[in-house]
């Protein structure tokens, strides 16, 4: 019940697709006729839209991996119909009816989507907005603009040799995002979530002041007391200007922790 969207450049799914549409206007039905040729990939493609139409995950069970490489992991698309197009490709008609065209700027594309200099476009441009969303205290959807930022950068540096100059720019641009995604996720308790990051983070920059007082703060969060400790320390060793802010949060652990004790001893009294 959802027309399906083809961004036209991208040859995603099955590339005679886009030489059918192009040749269509708005509103038209057309009948194709298309060779073996261009159909090979038709039965990969339709298996996908298959497990949609019936209400499931397309992806489901699948290994990380290509259409064809799972292929030869499973030996069948789950169709036989499709299962024997594998085995004889041949040619194929496709009636396809043309809903609407959209310029390039009328929507909003997906990161994939993206050229280079789209990408590079949309950092700052989600980057503002994450922070405008921050003084707003909508955290979860300033989270959601700081990691879109992030993938984008991301897949820039996949292109880029690790630690050379264009991989070092663009990992400059991503260390802030991944900072301010973690104090999100602070702000909305999901502490394991910035251990998780921040552990990413200094193990490429292990310097990095503010990732160690971000981690500090969800092991306390998680009663982790020797590992808060520990990197609240090294904040205070890095940047001598944190150490008040340290000071502040090495006694608010310690009075968690001490309450904490107390808690446990009584529980623990009722026990026996």
């Amino acid at each position: 019940g959802i027309p399906m969207e083809i961004i036209v450049g991208k040859m995603f799914k099955l590339e005679i697709w886009e030489t059918l549409l192009s040749s269509m206007r708005a509103g038209e039905v057309a009948e194709f006729w298309c060779d073996a040729i261009h159909t090979g990939m038709y039965a990969l493609v339709s298996r996908g839209k298959r497990r949609i139409a019936e209400g499931q995950d397309p992806l489901e069970g699948q290994k990380h991996r290509c259409g064809m490489g799972n292929m030869f992991d499973y030996h069948s698309t789950g169709y036989d119909d499709l299962d024997e197009l594998q085995r004889t490709p041949q040619p194929l008609i496709f009636i396809m009816e043309l809903f609407r065209v959209e310029e390039p700027s009328a929507y909003k594309r997906d990161t994939w989507a993206m050229s280079k200099e789209e990408k590079l476009a949309a950092v700052p441009m989600l980057h503002s907005e994450g922070n405008r969303l921050v003084l707003c205290k909508e955290f979860g959807q300033a989270a959601a603009k700081y990691q879109e930022a992030v993938i984008c950068l991301r897949n820039l540096q996949a292109k880029e040799k690790p630690w050379e100059d264009g991989w070092l720019k663009l990992e400059s641009l991503v260390t802030p995002l991944v900072l301010n995604y973690c104090q999100c996720q602070l702000e909305l308790g999901e502490y394991y979530e910035v251990l998780e990051h921040t552990t990413e983070l200094l193990q490429k920059h292990n310097e990095n002041a503010k990732a160690y007082f971000k981690r500090a703060k969800a092991h306390a969060a998680v009663w982790n007391e020797r590992e808060a400790r520990e990197d609240f320390l090294r904040v205070a060793h890095l940047d001598p200007s944190m150490a008040a802010a340290v000071k502040k949060e090495l006694k608010q652990l310690g009075e968690r922790m001490r309450k904490k004790h107390v808690e446990d001893r009584k529980r623990y009294q009722g026990l026996f």
